[in-house]
């Protein structure tokens, strides 16, 4: 089964590669390298066979993946069911203790009211939730 996502670990920076080849190493289809073409992926030149270089494709790879991320910002958690950063239900959260130093943040999408977490250090809560009422859970 293919990966979700192309890996540019496989891709060498110093090598050319074909259509073929730059899909093997990806461990993606032809068509998708095609596709990437289309995105902006430039190749050496118009000649046939089309040659990609190893560092063009991991710097355009690379810019896909950060144009892919969504950080949260302080106070927010990232809703895996809306794809959204979103403030917790009521300004309500939970912290569950999982080291003596750091834990879980739990609480309710204010949209969706799924269960939404987000990893923190117990001393950073006031800085990461402000506004918030945290609760600190023992389980």
């Amino acid at each position: 089964m293919p990966r979700r996502r192309a890996s540019a670990c496989g891709v060498k920076i110093h090598r050319s590669y074909i259509i073929a080849e730059l899909a093997t190493c990806c461990g993606v289809h032809r068509n998708t390298v095609r596709h990437w073409m289309k995105l902006g992926l430039e190749p050496l030149d118009d000649s046939r066979p089309l040659l990609f270089h190893g560092a063009t494709v991991k710097a355009f790879l690379g810019k896909q993946r950060a144009s892919r991320k969504r950080p949260s910002p302080h106070g927010m958690f990232y809703c895996l069911r809306c794809r959204e950063p979103r403030k917790p239900a009521l300004g309500m959260v939970d912290f569950v203790p999982i080291t003596e130093l750091s834990g879980n943040l739990r609480a309710l999408c204010e949209v969706c009211e799924t269960v939404i977490y987000r990893r923190a250090r117990q001393t950073d809560l006031p800085r990461i939730m402000p506004d918030c009422t945290i609760q600190i859970v023992e389980e």
